[in-house]
């Protein structure tokens, strides 16, 4: 008997995921496996949040439904914190709590667009963004930002095509890139998607990982834009699967509503606890030392082969390497370094259909250690790749 199944759904993996699984079977077996596929911080959520967590276990309130868009006195903190890192606060009724920013990404979808419009991505990127675009009957439109245009998208080349899309997703500080937009930048994309009414998604997921300073918020530019965060990346929260997204007033109920009927609300315990997350900006910003010294590390110590023309690495904490010297197939590359030395890192691919085969992604979210330590595998077993190449 054939049951009827999705011919319209049918999306390429997550490589990084997959990897992912990969070496949780081989750790099961025995294995000894340095982690740079995920982008996961190694270090466990801060002390506060974890006994605000701990301590709400013991009230009713912690255990039942939030409204949709989440705790009011979160939502409100999150306002606040606008304003002590970027000078503007927004309404805290137009921030939403979300399982996670995956989840954000998918209500703003569904509230400003409608199935068969375009949203413009960049490339490389983060794959979801396009997978769940399409899944969602949107169409992505992939935008070049590789070395040549300093990694960042030409939106006037955009422009001059005389096609524009409906909506325009950027990310700073980027994945895989690690590329941070300036200020002025910035205020220049949000000046540009007034000009030609084109709805502006910012994922802001990695704001505090700077190695330039403190990045600008869109918020700050563009109050038409829609703003995507999480507790995942600067928090360490990776597992407590929380974001929030900042909305539009024209978007809001719509996004309400539709937050009520795909997931009711996120989860009210993990939300107790990540209202203490911004009393720890001290101990949170004590991490972003290590990633620079890791990433310092990998630039230092991996030859000019697997480095090449990387990109610059200036903020989240990933290292977006050219190994165009050593294969034209990064997803072999990637499979053979997990095999051969136990180093996972996720295949450029996963970024980039077009031109990924020449890059892998590397994340040194993990200890120093771990770092150092695959760059010793990692240098111990290319001369006996190119041996067998």
């Amino acid at each position: 008997m054939t049951l009827k199944s999705t011919t319209s759904n049918q999306l390429p993996p997550f490589l990084a995921m997959s990897m992912m699984q990969r070496t949780q079977t081989m750790e099961a077996a025995g294995h000894d496996v340095l982690h740079l596929e995920v982008g996961q911080p190694s270090t466990p959520a801060p002390v506060a949040v974890c006994d605000a967590l701990t301590r709400s276990l013991s009230t009713l309130s912690s255990h039942g439904y939030s409204v949709a868009f989440g705790q009011k006195i979160l939502r409100q903190r999150i306002a606040a914190h606008y304003q002590d890192w970027y000078g503007a606060r927004p309404d805290w009724e137009n921030i939403a709590i979300t399982p996670g920013s995956s989840m954000g990404f998918v209500i703003a979808f569904l509230s400003a667009f409608d199935r068969g419009d375009k949203i413009a991505i960049t490339t490389p990127g983060y794959p979801a963004y396009r997978n769940i675009m399409i899944s969602l009957g949107l169409e992505p439109v992939l935008l070049p930002a590789r070395a040549e245009q300093n990694w960042i998208a030409d939106l006037d080349a955009l422009a001059e095509t005389g096609d524009l899309p409906d909506g325009l997703l950027l990310a700073s500080p980027a994945n895989p890139t690690g590329v941070v937009m300036s200020d002025a930048e910035i205020k220049a994309v949000c000046a540009w998607c007034d000009k030609h009414q084109v709805r502006l998604i910012m994922d802001e997921i990695y704001h505090g990982l700077s190695f330039k300073g403190p990045s600008t918020s869109a918020f700050v530019h563009n109050k038409n834009a829609i703003i995507i965060n999480s507790f995942s990346k600067y928090f360490c929260m990776t597992g407590w699967r929380l974001g929030w997204m900042i909305l539009p007033d024209d978007l809001r109920e719509t996004a309400e509503r539709l937050a009520q009927n795909l997931y009711i609300s996120a989860t009210t315990l993990n939300q107790h606890g990540a209202q203490a997350a911004f009393d720890c900006y001290d101990e949170l910003n004590g991490h972003i030392e290590r990633y620079q010294e890791n990433r310092d590390i990998l630039l230092r110590q991996l030859p000019p082969e697997f480095l090449g023309n990387a990109a610059p690495s200036d903020g989240a904490f990933y290292l977006y390497a050219d190994i165009s010297a050593l294969t034209s197939d990064s997803i072999v590359f990637a499979n053979r370094l997990l095999e051969d030395t136990g180093v996972a890192c996720t295949a450029g691919v996963d970024f980039d259909p077009d031109e990924g085969q020449k890059f892998l992604r590397l994340s040194y979210a993990g200890s120093t250690d771990d770092i150092r330590n695959a760059c010793q595998r990692i240098n111990d077993w290319l001369p006996r790749l190119a041996k067998t190449a």
